[in-house]
């Protein structure tokens, strides 16, 4: 049997062993077992003969697997007596696993690449890593993960993708996990906003609220990036809610709130403090009207009891008239024909 092509240490140990054994005992082949990311390895003896090939009759219990995180390397196997790969007697006969790649078993020929959402950033490395929140990774075998732009982001680990900042919501750094609702007096009009705009005069948005809101009905705000608006106040009048209050006429009314003036109906009515008043002209004509219509229910009277009393004369003749009684011809108007006899 040759041991040409061997170091001279494993040349040593070959020779002594064809002299001292035909037999020995074979590389310790390990058992691995992954469990929750974690390599556990149990040695298990072989016993080989001198005639299994490829083996050099000499002592190989030195013999280990390849760690976890790396992998057999054909080009400079060492320890050929070793029946299976992964198990060498130095490790300049394991290649560590690159980075994006891993190994979590002993003892194996090739790494694995992590998958999407995970990353490992070293050599040797027996497990990928989950993107952290605000980072994400789209390809496999990453080495690192890419921080969400501003504007995005990611509240999970191992995500594949960030999620632009709804309305109302912004981010203004990278590598967000969540989104910031715009502050009070502020808003976010279109998605993936990188900061707030302050509402206009005329508008207002309380913290809680997404948008900026036009001022109701007799407010005003004159001011940017209110979170409310203010009353109209009394004696003046608001017609539109982005401009200041205007003073009441001295001849209108303007209650707090109100949008316009309001005025007494002109030449019926004036002002009167608070109220309105008749004015002159319409207490004459008030008492005018009094006047006419008394004379005409009077006059309505008068005619009906007028057509009353003529309707009676006309019916008058009319009547029957009773024959007093006394003697016709010297009859009793009561008599009875007496026949004559002619």
């Amino acid at each position: 049997m040759e041991c040409r092509g061997l170091l001279p240490a494993i040349a040593a140990a070959c020779f002594i062993g064809l002299v001292v054994s035909q037999t020995t005992l074979a590389p310790a082949v390990m058992n691995t077992t992954l469990v929750d990311n974690v390599t556990t390895v149990t040695p298990t003896p072989v016993i080989l003969s001198s005639t299994t090939p490829g083996c050099f009759a000499f002592n190989t219990s030195a013999c280990l697997p390849c760690a976890p995180g790396s992998q057999y390397d054909n080009s400079t196997l060492q320890c050929a007596c070793c029946p299976e790969p992964g198990l060498c007697l130095s490790p300049d006969a394991c290649l560590p696993c690159n980075k994006g790649f891993y190994q979590p078993r002993a003892g194996q020929q090739q790494c694995l690449p992590c998958n999407q959402g995970f990353y490992t950033n070293f050599t040797g490395s027996p497990l990928c890593y989950p993107c952290p929140p605000g980072s994400f990774s789209i390809n496999t075998g990453g080495d690192n993960c890419t921080s969400c732009s501003p504007g995005f982001f990611s509240s999970l680990q191992s995500s594949t993708s960030c999620t632009p900042c709804a309305l109302g919501s912004f981010c203004n750094s990278s590598g967000c996990s969540e989104c910031q609702m715009c502050p009070g007096g502020t808003e976010a009009l279109q998605p993936a906003a990188k900061d707030c705009t302050p509402c206009r005069p005329g508008m207002h948005k309380a913290p809680r609220q997404t948008m900026c809101q036009i001022c109701a009905s007799g407010f005003f705000q004159i001011h940017w990036g209110q979170e409310s608006c203010d009353v109209c106040p009394e004696n003046y009048y608001c017609p539109s809610p982005d401009v200041n209050p205007i003073l009441c006429p001295s001849d209108a009314f303007c209650p707090a709130g109100s949008l316009a003036p309001g005025y007494c109906m002109e030449t019926f009515f004036r002002k009167a403090g608070d109220t309105c008043e008749l004015a002159p002209v319409t207490i004459a004509l008030l008492v005018i009207a009094g006047g006419l219509a008394l004379l005409f229910i009077i006059l309505m009277v008068l005619r009906r009891r007028k057509d009353t009393d003529g309707e009676l004369t006309a019916r008058t003749p009319l009547l029957h008239k009773e024959r007093p009684q006394g003697r016709y011809y010297g009859i009793p108007c009561d008599a009875e024909p007496v026949y004559a006899g002619w």
